[in-house]
């Protein structure tokens, strides 16, 4: 089979681990070849996530390597035997591929905390905030582009709905609370969503008030994915290029304080959810100021079927 051309996020860390692995070990190519019975070759490629590697090999090479952490010998070798495509490869082609490696990072984490300042995380947003975000996107994406990236991000919210969903810690700052994407009405079906969704046992939603003042981080919007094993766990920030992908231990502890942080000037969950309460029975279900001669009715925000 000949060497993927375009690996995911995913096979890149099991590759980057294993050299990683065989750099610390102090093991040249020839020789982790060699214990494989493969061609030179092979090894960087695996390294790359160019190529494959089996569950067994990992752990012959973990072995020999002189690992030692079983928990994430196992954890690797997990990431090596699930090559079952997942939901998104549908979207292949599509969309651009970190939209699809945010999902399969989302999909396999055990836990993800979340800090947000201005834009709600995409696994809570409505249908119609959602389309309200990608039809103000500069620039301006094409209705069938909207379409599928709506599509796309509906579809990411059914890791929640799995018999044994990531635990799912998500810290809003009121800013993000008050933006009003797709005006008043979508605003408030949106706040009585997240109130809906923080009942779930697996959801835990706080909330950072104006009056809490400043805290580190508080810029930035942050996703840390807990992994099986630590030495696995994963960072994505956005930016207007694309999702980041950030994996060194020095960025990890950086950014697992920064939420920590974050934690620490929030309100607490039921405090959360009379905030986020209060702040939905303010926006009130009025139509929009009309022309002379509209309806309140044409007037109202656009839905998803529009």
């Amino acid at each position: 089979m000949p060497p993927r051309s375009k690996p995911t996020e995913r096979q890149r860390r099991l590759g980057a681990e294993l050299r990683r692995m065989r750099i610390s070990a102090g093991i040249k190519t020839e020789h982790a070849a060699r214990l494989l019975n493969v061609p030179r070759t092979n090894v960087p490629n695996m390294e790359s996530g160019r190529s494959g590697i089996s569950a067994d090999r990992v752990r012959t090479l973990a072995a020999n390597y002189g690992c030692a952490d079983e928990e994430f010998i196992e954890a690797l070798a997990t990431m090596a035997a699930g090559r079952d495509k997942g939901w998104w490869e549908e979207y292949r082609g599509r969309l651009p591929d970190g939209f699809l490696d945010i999902a399969e990072m989302e999909w396999h984490a055990t836990r993800l905390r979340i800090t947000v300042s201005v834009h709600l995380p995409g696994l809570l947003q409505t249908e119609d905030h959602a389309r309200a975000v990608f039809e103000a996107v500069i620039p301006t994406l094409l209705t069938p582009d909207v379409d599928v990236r709506l599509a796309h991000r509906v579809d990411r919210q059914q890791v929640l709905d799995r018999p044994e969903p990531p635990t799912l810690d998500v810290i809003l700052h009121e800013a993000a609370l008050r933006m009003e994407f797709g005006g008043s009405p979508v605003a408030r079906r949106q706040l009585e969503h997240l109130l809906h969704v923080s009942e779930r046992e697996s959801v835990t939603i706080r909330v950072i008030p104006f009056k809490a003042g400043g805290f580190p981080g508080a810029g930035q919007s942050v996703v840390y994915a807990e992994s099986a094993a630590p030495r696995l766990d994963t960072v994505e920030l956005d930016s207007t290029h694309g999702p980041e992908f950030i994996d060194t231990e020095t960025q990890l502890a950086k950014y697992r304080a920064h939420l920590d942080a974050a934690e620490a000037v929030a309100l607490a969950p039921a405090p959360s959810r009379d905030f986020i309460r209060t702040l939905a029975n303010d926006l009130q279900e009025t139509p929009c100021p009309t022309s002379p001669g509209k309806s309140p009715t044409a007037a109202k925000a656009p839905t998803a079927s529009a």
